[in-house]
């Protein structure tokens, strides 16, 4: 498996490209099997989930097509000839559950393995189902897959989500469309990726309002037509590269950001005396004055701070001045990278879903092992921090959501190589 060496003690300055966001990429491939005519994608991120839900996508039946070296994606899904999403395909990626709700809303029936992904903790396909059985369907669970159908196809109800998933108000959101009736979602999630799906199914002729608040309401419409549109920005890209010159020191601009997109974030950076500043191409991040602040994180659902910048955040807590505490509100398991920081020199007690980090002057390099994907980059993240040299092992995890990350952080100063397995 490949290795990043990471060298820390160098500023970072210059600008960051920030991709197109992967959760929401992977939610809009696969509305192309909502419509028989195409549908296409720009400013797509490069990642190795959007060849794996090419792939899915693909076995249904879909024709996929990567153009500008990966950066559009072309789909069409004039035939679905497979109601099977198989294991070896959804093993890999949880979101790989997301065709669950467009394949019941225009064929009516759909067998889907249960999902895989990052070891972070239970995330219960039973918000996704009782949702769907509100709709009309009939789902059962039978050796590792749901074999979902509707034989007279979905009718619009109203539902309450019992916790605001993402993914459960995504699927929710595709299957209503092609519904009958009007659907009422309540305590439905909020974040940009959802309000970017909307955005997609509304030029493909979906009639939807809501998106944004926590009641989404859906008209649904007898067929849906193809349409373009392009991904919005990654806000946990973006998180984690605002973090970069904020450990390592220096300046970047992140190109492409916005403080709409993780309004939560930046006011914990300001607290712990980070300057971010809006700019005509992006965001400008640097620190204000030495070493940052220590400052407390409580992960909660959008607009909250995200959940998956919380091991990002822990990073440059490490070497600030002062004890934070984090505490993790939506996944269990998601500390499993403390014990690698801690390698690394860093002060970290751990008690269920609260960590407390006493900040150290400085980092030491070590090697270290990612254990998911987030977990991934904040070990590089600490490495800049660090002296002397950070390996990280198993970055495959890494790959699944940052694109060119050593082109990245390289292209600003950072000392930074991938070792390719032999």
């Amino acid at each position: 498996m490949d290795s990043i060496i990471v060298t820390g003690g160098g500023a970072l300055n210059g600008q960051i490209p920030i991709a197109g966001a992967k959760n929401a990429a992977l939610t809009l491939m696969p509305a192309t099997l909502l419509s028989e005519e195409p549908l296409t994608l720009t400013n797509m991120p490069r990642l190795s989930d959007i060849r794996t839900m090419t792939a899915l996508l693909s076995s249904l039946g879909a024709e996929v097509s990567a153009l500008a070296e990966g950066q559009v994606v072309a789909m069409s899904s004039k035939t679905i000839s497979n109601h099977t999403a198989d294991y070896d395909i959804v093993r890999k990626m949880r979101a790989s559950n997301l065709v669950l709700g467009p394949m019941l809303a225009r064929e009516h029936r759909a067998v889907v393995s249960l999902p895989g992904g990052c070891a972070i903790g239970a995330r219960p396909m039973d918000i996704h189902t009782v949702g769907l059985e509100a709709l009309g369907a009939e789902i059962e669970l039978k050796d590792g897959y749901l074999h979902a159908k509707a034989p007279g196809g979905l009718k619009g109800a109203v539902h309450e989500l019992r916790f605001p998933s993402v993914g459960a108000t995504e699927n929710l959101v595709m299957a209503a469309t092609l519904a009958k009736g009007t659907t009422v979602l309540k305590n439905a999630a909020r974040e940009p990726e959802i309000v970017d799906l909307v955005a997609c199914l509304k030029k493909m002729g979906a009639q939807i309002e809501g998106e944004g608040t926590s009641t989404i309401e859906i008209q649904g419409v007898d067929r849906l037509h193809g349409a373009t549109h392009p991904v919005v920005t990654d806000r946990i890209e973006l998180g984690t590269y605002m973090l970069a010159p904020v450990i390592a020191g220096g300046e970047v601009e992140c190109l492409g950001g916005r403080i709409g997109l993780i309004e939560a974030f930046c006011e914990k950076l300001d607290a712990a005396g980070v300057s971010v500043t809006e700019t005509e191409k992006g965001l400008k991040v640097a620190r204000k004055n030495g070493r940052v602040k220590a400052v407390d994180v409580t992960t909660e659902v959008f607009p909250g701070f995200p959940t998956d910048l919380q091991a990002q955040m822990m990073a440059l807590m490490c070497t600030a001045d002062g004890v934070s505490v984090l505490e993790e509100k939506i996944f269990e398991n998601r500390f499993m990278h403390t014990p690698e920081l801690v390698r690394m020199g860093a002060r970290i007690d751990v008690h269920g879903g609260t960590a407390t980090v006493t900040g150290v002057e400085r980092l030491k390099g070590a090697p270290v092992m990612a254990t998911d994907l987030r977990a991934s980059v904040s070990l590089i993240l600490a490495g800049l921090a660090a002296e002397g040299q950070t390996t990280v092992n198993r970055v495959y995890h890494l790959d699944r959501g940052y694109e060119k990350i050593e082109e990245k952080l390289g292209g600003v100063g950072a000392r930074i190589e991938r070792v390719r397995a032999q």
